[in-house]
Order: C-alpha cells, then structure tokens, then sequence
C-alpha cells in the first residue's frame, strides 16, 4: 500500500514527535486534536526540534521550512482523518479513551486506510475489535523523544494482516526508524522488560537498600544504561510507568507485576516526575542539573 497522508490524534509529546518525524520525511501530515491551544504548542515544539537539527548540521533551513508546510492542523477526529492512507492514534494511555477514539476514526477513515496506536502497553487486539477492520489495525509503538530515537516496536494484534506488518515494518525504515516486530501480549517487549525493573529499583529505594543516586549511579556506570531506571521513570512520567505496570499485572494475574507501594502513593500524591516538576528528582524551568528530591535526599 502506498501510504502519501498521514493523521497523526494527538498534539502531545508524543504526538508531535511523531508528527514531526513523517513530515520531515515528505508526508502530508494532519495532526489532530481537541485542544486548539494544545496544537499550537505542537507546532512551536516541532519548530525548535527542527532548529535543533539545523544546529546539528542535520537539516537544512530549507528542510524546516518545507517539514512545517508539510503540517496542518485540526481540531476534529471526524474531518481530521478523511483523506488519511494511514492514521497513528498518540492520545493519553487510557484504555475507554482509546476505544472510543478508534470506533471514531474508523467511521470516518477511508475503507483502505491502516488505523495505528501508538500505545505502550494496551492490547492492540481488544483496540482492533471495536472496529470493522481489525485487520487493519497496528502497533506503531515510537520512543521518545520520537525524533532522535530509532526504535519502532511494531505490534501485530491478533488479527493484523501480514501485507498491514509488511507495511508498516517498510514505512518505518523510510522514516529512517529500526522496526522491531512484537506479538500483542501485556507489554509487548518493550515495557514487559523494562518497567519491572524500574518498579525493582522502586522497591530498592522503597526498602531502603540504597539511595535514589546510588541506584541510578550502579545501573548506569556497572550495566551501561544512559539513564538511571528511576530517572528514566520520572521522564517517562510515574503515572504512565503506574498505569503500564496495572496493565501487566492484570494481564498476567502475576503479582510481580504490582506496581510498588512507593509508587502508588508518589502517583496519588501528583509527583509524576519531570512533567510535574518533581518525582524521585526535582525539575526547575532552565536547569538541566540533576537534584534528588528532598524527600529522598539523605539527612
């Protein structure tokens, strides 16, 4: 299939990364959602990730400019996916809200168009089964930040097509990712990996075995991570990382999977880590030093 337009549901981070990625690689993009504000903050975004490029010697002026022509914008799901060869869903991961957005591109994306989530951990074959074409329906999971990282987990659900993978395993290589294919199960591969062992170095802090620091100094220095699994946590968001682990552990029914008491209550309390300003560390707008929040600094 010849994909040319793309519909991008979501401004967000993740949303406008992923947006931005297609239009720099020549695709007619719509990116699409309900917060007017939300969109123009997108665009803005985009903007100073093209400028970063420029800076890297990665794009040219003449790259941006033709990257932002590239983009437009829309409020409605419904008139926003019309002319979509392919639609990427980059909303909140809320399972009800998924749902709902897809029985909504699926009454109004063309018959031939593949519908795609960008969800980290929600079954993609419960998502295709409220529409009239799951065979059609993919995971195109991206990493963020979108622009820089090569991953794309692509997530076959139990009833995607072989020519749909084939598909999208090839538009991921044009769009200069490494697709690597997962079968739909709680986690796919990423996150069934990854977040135990963030929710693991929850409970070293949570016990007490060691410090926020010393965690994150041990997996960084002694297992080459780039990043500290509980700093990793806070960029990824403690309430995504909260609700990934509920999605595992009642997928599996295995308590391993439980998200850590610590963890819990630093959701509850509202410290979601960088986006709220504090989470195992603490953010200020302008400084990129890397503080432990009080509450974890050692006396």
């Amino acid at each position: 299939m010849d994909i040319k337009n793309v519909a991008v549901i979501g401004a967000g981070t993740m949303g406008n990364g992923i947006a931005h990625v297609f239009a720099q690689s020549g695709f007619t993009v719509q990116l699409i959602d309900v917060n007017a504000d939300q969109l123009k903050k997108a665009l803005e975004t985009i903007g100073k990730n093209l400028d970063r490029q420029i800076t890297k010697g990665i794009l040219t002026e003449a790259g941006k400019t033709q990257a932002l022509a590239n983009i437009t914008t829309e409020t409605a799901i419904a008139k926003g996916v019309q002319q979509a060869d392919l639609v990427v869903e980059a909303a909140t991961e809320n399972v009800a809200l998924k749902l709902k957005i897809f029985q909504e591109i699926d009454a109004h994306a063309p018959e031939n168009a593949i519908l795609a989530t960008n969800t980290s951990s929600i079954s993609i074959t419960k998502i295709a089964a409220v529409t009239k074409r799951p065979g059609k329906v993919i995971g195109m999971h991206f990493m963020n930040p979108v622009p820089v990282m090569k991953l794309v987990e692509v997530i076959n659900g139990y009833a995607t097509t072989a020519e749909v993978s084939k598909t999208i395993v090839a538009l991921s290589k044009q769009l200069g990712k490494i697709p690597a294919e997962a079968n739909d199960y709680p986690g796919f591969v990423a996150n069934r990996i990854l977040m135990p062992m963030i929710n693991e170095a929850i409970y070293s802090l949570y016990e007490g075995v060691a410090g926020v620091e010393e965690i994150d100094t041990i997996m960084k220095l002694g297992m080459a991570h780039p990043m500290g699994p509980l700093q990793l946590a806070d960029f990824i968001g403690l309430d995504v990382c909260y609700s990934i682990l509920n999605v595992l552990h009642e997928g599996f029914g295995n308590p391993k999977y439980a998200p850590c008491p610590l963890l819990t209550n630093m959701v509850t309390a509202g410290y979601l880590g960088a986006k709220s300003g504090e989470g195992f560390y603490k953010y200020e707008k302008g400084s990129k030093e890397l503080v432990v929040s009080g509450r974890f600094r050692k006396a």
